[in-house]
């Protein structure tokens, strides 16, 4: 593979003398010292713990978030949302539109999926509640069965499972919970539960992980059946999780899932059908391995319609207020888990920068601010995992949907893989509200430390370092740039779609200056840190 060098432009040789240790501190805020040997461990997560979705419309094809630049009429318009039976219940059907399933054969989306490995990849979301599963090798008729929304192949699973194998992004999923898996009494049954299972194991797969079902706070409009409350849910449970635990009992059982919550984003028109997570952790009594749940900030533009206070806008996107809302959702699902789930783990199985396919920025280097805070921040407070919505669809993706091309928050998924350990440390207290640290293990490296250094302000601020790093800084022209360079030469991929080696500058000891809405990784290999290893 090809590797990155910084040349030695006339930009570059002046980014490289303000950046060393003989620049003047700028002035403002005072430098923050940074004391790699003595940072203390606070926590600790998966090895997995930056993972991703693949939603379960993409693997069968069907109807996803239509492109902005198709929708520009419809959001314009106030009109209540008009149901037409293959959109979630409640939402408008002009905002989508049909798409092929995703080519998961792919040779650029392995490699690139490969890149973040080792990951998690769950494959789920509101579809995934009405997918029959067609367990046959015979063509599926086009029209789903009675009781359900869409139809699941073998060869489209098998596709699943192969790239789960080959990217090293091990499997979590969720099951059909319409009226279509139901008896005549209303009771879930676990027939179309027991075949996805059955099959994932012969083609040659396992799951890690796996919800019962897609976002059970908005069941209804995830195709539940009329009338589906917390007592339902609870009574669903208890088949589901013997059953589970017969069949796969190496597999974590994740739950409740739930959204909507600790941030006020109840969709007006369906705020009257949300069901409360805490209500479905009081019908079920503690059954779950791990605590799930589901974290947007805000609706992206696409669902406007839902009310000013969820919507947000670009200026506001570097803002702690948006920054900060994060950890507020989970400190609202932690007190949950704390109460009804003591000392079970946390994970965080679906999140971006707004819900509804994402914000127009979200495809930009605007959005790799929130981004990486978000991992950072979640991981000093414990969660274990956090999958990204999603690998490639909508403006959210982390790659380009049609072209699978590289979206400035890949690259930076691709930094933090490169050197973000699983050891969470204490990188100590910012010099000012505008740039917030993170600290952990070095990857790979024993007693190594990498800090993660992220300035949203408009201001230069600096570092004092105690010894000699790496330095790898993420910039970009535009903020709301498709492009991204690392230490001032632009992120690409390397020949033949080669996911390319990654240096960083060498930088001595002293005072070193993070230019204005930049985000510096700086690795040190040779901090000798014990609580790292």
């Amino acid at each position: 593979m090809s590797k990155i060098h910084v040349g030695w432009s006339l930009t570059t040789i002046i980014a490289m003398l303000a950046n060393s240790s003989c620049s003047k501190a700028p002035v403002g805020p005072p430098a923050t010292m940074i004391t790699p040997i003595s940072m203390q461990r606070i926590a600790s997560v998966d090895e997995r713990y930056q993972s991703f979705n693949v939603e379960m419309i993409e693997v069968t094809g069907g109807r996803f978030w239509k492109p902005y630049k198709d929708i520009e009429a419809l959001l314009k318009k106030q009109d209540a949302p008009k149901a037409d039976g293959v959109v979630p219940a409640g939402m408008d059907p002009g905002l989508y539109q049909q798409r092929p399933p995703i080519d998961l054969g792919n040779a650029r989306l392995r490699a690139l999926a490969a890149g973040l490995a080792p990951a998690y990849m769950r494959v789920s979301g509101t579809w995934a509640n009405t997918t029959y599963f067609h367990d046959s090798d015979s063509a599926a008729t086009v029209t789903p069965p009675k009781g359900f929304g869409g139809v699941l192949t073998r060869a489209q699973w098998k596709g699943v499972v192969d790239f789960s194998n080959a990217a090293d992004a091990k499997l979590v999923t969720s099951f059909a919970t319409s009226p279509g898996t139901r008896d005549a009494k209303g009771r879930w049954t676990p027939k179309e539960a027991r075949k996805l299972l059955a099959y994932t194991k012969a083609a040659g797969g396992s799951l890690a992980a796996a919800e019962y079902m897609n976002e059970p706070t908005y069941a209804a409009m995830g195709g539940a059946p009329p009338g589906y409350d917390a007592a339902a849910y609870g009574r669903d449970i208890a088949v589901f999780r013997p059953v589970m635990k017969e069949a796969v009992p190496e597999m974590i059982l994740l739950g409740p899932g739930g959204v909507g919550e600790g941030f006020e984003l109840a969709p007006i028109g369906l705020a009257g059908n949300q069901l409360k997570s805490e209500d479905l952790l009081k019908a079920t009594g503690p059954a779950f391995d791990a605590f799930s749940y589901h974290s947007y900030g805000a609706t992206s533009k696409r669902c406007a319609s839902m009310g000013p206070a969820s919507q947000t806008t670009p200026e506001a996107a570097l803002s702690e207020d948006l920054l900060s809302r994060a950890g507020k959702i989970e400190q609202f699902y932690a007190a949950l888990r704390d109460k009804y789930e003591p000392g079970k783990p946390i994970w965080l199985t679906e999140t971006a920068d707004a819900a509804c396919g994402g914000n127009p920025w979200a495809s930009t280097f605007l959005d790799s601010f929130r981004y990486l805070d978000q991992l950072g921040r979640l991981a000093k407070r414990g969660v274990q995992v956090v999958m990204h919505n999603t690998l490639a669809s909508s403006d959210y993706g982390l790659l380009d949907e049609n072209s699978f091309a590289p979206r400035p928050n890949y690259w930076s998924a691709l930094l933090w893989r490169r050197l973000m350990g699983t050891a969470v440390l204490n990188p100590g207290a910012s010099s000012s509200p505008g740039l917030n640290l993170y600290a952990h293990s070095l990857r790979g490296v024993a007693g190594g430390v990498a800090v993660l250094a992220i300035n949203a302000s408009n201001d230069t601020q600096s570092l004092q370092i105690a010894t000699g790093a790496e330095r790898y800084t993420l910039s970009a022209a535009e903020l709301q740039s498709s492009s991204v360079q690392l230490n001032g030469t632009e992120l690409k991929l390397a020949e033949n779609d080669a996911v390319p080696h990654i240096e960083g500058v060498k930088v001595p000891s002293g005072t070193i200056t993070l230019a204005p809405r930049t985000i510096t990784f700086l690795a040190f290999p040779n901090a000798k840190n014990s609580a790292s290893e």
